[in-house]
């Protein structure tokens, strides 16, 4: 048994410690603040719950693969999970250039021949691409997955090359899938072809949201730790991380090994390295987030998760890329009404405008958001902006995000070259250097949300039991 310490209890922190106390190890878990979640937490706004961060559950296949690993053994423990997903009608609906459509794309709509061909062909690469959240690509039991994966994308790697590649494929169709490698904060040339098969993978295989909100994964990810034995300590803030010991505030703690759940730029301070940011490293996007509780609930044909695209996709990856503010960006509208989701007596409404990494603070009547509460507002048919019905109002925005991630707001660190996202990700899971140091979270395996980041936790641990096995 090695004495592990995990820093930071966000969603791969979380799954990490569970899965290692429940192998044998005797695991300690520290967060520095007072409830558990990184980036996934739950707000009071005037009275209902809303929850921030991650907003949909996608390829249910990798939390029933955590389970699994955590119901084997002599000791189950997953009965204390105890979490409903809920599958939505639909991914959502999508707006640009004038069209909305909903994915899967209806029969009746113009766009359904070119969407069936596409999704014949991608949907039956959910279980390869649910493998390849789970497990190491360069593992020898991942490469039929990758061998049927390679097949399709051919050498076209990443996923701008891929769907340019479609001639039959409508120009607003390819920017709806295109766009969706955004959810690992990047434009289209920066991810692998991969990204490109994700919406009619979720499309087949559905989009969830746990009854109760999304913050009940983490909820259920800390019932499970707790119940492999692991030591969660809230209110510790990691000041310094060495080999053989970890020190708090307060307290030092001795460890064989350390599993580090923080942003990478916060974990080579805490190690002493003091990387600082080159002008010439691009970061991942940000976000400005608004949520608020509705007088009434939006118009009944209102989706409960809804996508606006930029006027120019192309001009939104050059801005963040820059860092610069986009002339207009892609938006997420969430929509939950009274009792449907949560249990809450009043609608409730989360705007999410995809943001560059500045570090900036935004409120509701900074230009940009005014000027994109305005065009969303419009482009959903609405009679008035967004944030008019909203009676209790929330913003979070880069400066926010920064306090507790990457310094300038990144949701998901720098970004890499295309052969570096992705499972191939840098900095690794693991590396020679530093053989008592392991990573997890979404600097380390961005992409996909949370499948990604409980997948990229499942491989840390996988990897580091081999070499240390309870």
């Amino acid at each position: 048994m090695s004495r592990i310490v995990v820093v930071g209890a966000g969603l791969g922190g979380l799954a990490a410690s569970a899965l290692l106390a429940h192998a044998g190890h005797d695991v300690t878990l520290l967060e520095s603040r007072e409830t558990v979640g990184g980036k996934s937490r739950r707000l009071d706004v005037g009275g209902e719950r809303i929850d921030t961060g991650p907003s949909l559950v996608t390829f249910p296949g990798v939390w029933e693969r955590l389970l699994r690993l955590l119901d084997s053994g002599p000791r189950p423990i997953t009965g204390v999970a105890d979490l409903e997903l809920e599958r939505l009608p639909e991914v959502g609906r999508y707006y640009y250039d004038g069209e909305d459509v909903t994915l899967p794309v209806p029969p009746e709509h113009p766009w359904y021949p070119a969407w069936k061909r596409f999704s014949d062909l991608h949907a039956p690469l959910a279980d390869d691409a649910t493998a390849l959240l789970v497990a190491d690509p360069l593992d020898r039991s991942s490469l039929p997955a990758l061998r049927r994966l390679l097949a399709v994308y051919g050498r076209r790697l990443s996923t701008t090359a891929y769907l340019d590649s479609l001639d039959w494929m409508p120009e607003g169709l390819r920017e709806i899938i295109a766009i969706h490698t955004l959810n690992a904060g990047v434009s289209p040339a920066r991810t692998p072809a991969l990204y490109a098969s994700m919406p009619a993978i979720m499309a087949a295989s559905g989009v969830w949201v746990p009854r109760g909100g999304v913050y009940e994964i983490v909820r259920a990810l800390q019932r499970l730790a707790e119940a492999a034995g692991v030591d969660i300590r809230t209110g510790a803030a990691v000041t310094r991380i060495d080999r053989g010991r970890v020190t708090t505030t307060d307290a030092a703690y001795p460890a064989d090994m350390v599993v580090s759940g923080l942003d990478a730029d916060r974990l080579d301070a805490l190690l002493g390295r003091g990387r600082t940011r080159r002008s010439s490293q691009t970061l991942s996007c940000s976000a400005v987030a608004i949520y608020g509780v509705l007088q009434a609930p939006l118009p009944e044909d209102t989706s409960a998760h809804s996508v606006i695209l930029p006027t120019k996709p192309a001009a939104l990856y050059r801005s963040l890329a820059a860092g610069d503010e986009p002339a207009d960006t892609m938006a997420f509208v969430n929509h939950y009404r009274a009792g449907e989701i949560y249990p809450n007596d009043r609608s409730t409404l989360g705007v999410l405008l995809t943001s560059p990494a500045d570090g900036a603070e935004y409120s509701l009547e900074h230009p940009f958001v005014r000027r994109e509460v305005d065009r969303i507002s419009r482009t959903m048919g609405l009679d008035a902006p967004l944030t008019d019905a909203m009676t209790d109002v929330v913003v979070l925005d880069p400066r926010y995000f920064g306090t507790f991630g990457e310094p300038h707001g990144a949701l998901y660190g720098t970004a890499r070259p295309l052969w570096m996202s992705g499972p191939f990700h840098r900095p690794a899971q693991h590396d020679f250097r530093s053989p008592w140091l392991w990573r997890v979270g979404a600097s380390v395996h961005p992409g996909g949300g949370i499948p990604a980041v409980l997948g990229g936790a499942m491989m840390t641990v996988s990897k580091l039991l081999a070499k240390h096995p309870a």
